[in-house]
């Protein structure tokens, strides 16, 4: 049976989300009001409504005990490319991918800004949980993570391209990896983080609800 963590989102939801991320590092460069931004509000307004009308009814999940529940929402895979499709997580891209080591890159835009120019702490924080554990689902053993302790060197610039490593490790009972953030050669920060271990079997696709067939008139 093919192991998965979730629906694939849809297209339409992976070129929203790129939109919706860089519209929101368009309204935060702005100085003034302006004429679109009120045009764009009244618009948003229509299709939040139109989009309630679609809907699930219940936003919890529909994953384990509950995954043929109607009423709740299909689960997208957390697993890999968060920020592909959610514009609140980074977006990065591996290189390379192997069970000891694995590599990327990662640009974070305005939308991440902290101090000024620079990237806010507590999202590499998400950042590195969420590279950490699509190398685990990767390889195809992973769990939750226990403990994520992250170390600032120097302070990680936005709108930079920045490559990514993690070594890992897998001890039998959990998996240690430690994940590196560079500019160029220069450290910026590190983080190491302890997860559960789980095999594969926990982790099959029966355990999230699939998407539903569309109704048809």
């Amino acid at each position: 049976m093919e192991i998965r963590f979730g629906e694939r989102p849809l297209d339409q939801t992976v070129a929203a989300a790129g939109l919706l991320r860089r519209l929101t590092g368009l309204l935060l460069a702005q100085e003034h009001p302006q004429r679109v931004v009120a045009e764009m509000l009244d618009r948003l307004g229509n299709w939040e409504r139109e989009l309630t009308a679609t809907a699930a009814r219940n936003f919890a999940p529909r994953v384990g005990a509950e995954l043929d529940d109607g009423d709740r929402r299909v689960y997208l895979d957390h697993a890999f490319d968060i920020g592909s499709y959610n514009p609140c997580f980074p977006e990065y891209g591996f290189e390379t991918t192997d069970p000891a080591v694995a590599a990327g890159r990662v640009v974070f835009p305005i939308a991440y800004e902290g101090p000024p120019g620079l990237v806010h702490g507590g999202f590499l924080g998400v950042f590195f949980d969420c590279v950490v554990q699509q190398h685990n689902c990767a390889v195809g053993r992973t769990g939750k993570t226990r403990s994520l302790t992250v170390t600032y060197r120097r302070p990680t610039p936005i709108l930079a391209e920045l490559s990514f490593t993690i070594e890992r490790t897998d001890t039998g009972s959990g998996i240690e990896s430690v994940a590196v953030l560079r500019h160029d050669t220069e450290l910026l920060c590190e983080a190491r983080i302890e997860t559960v271990a789980a095999s594969p079997d926990r982790l099959r696709g029966a355990r999230y609800g699939r998407r539903r067939v569309r109704d048809r008139a």
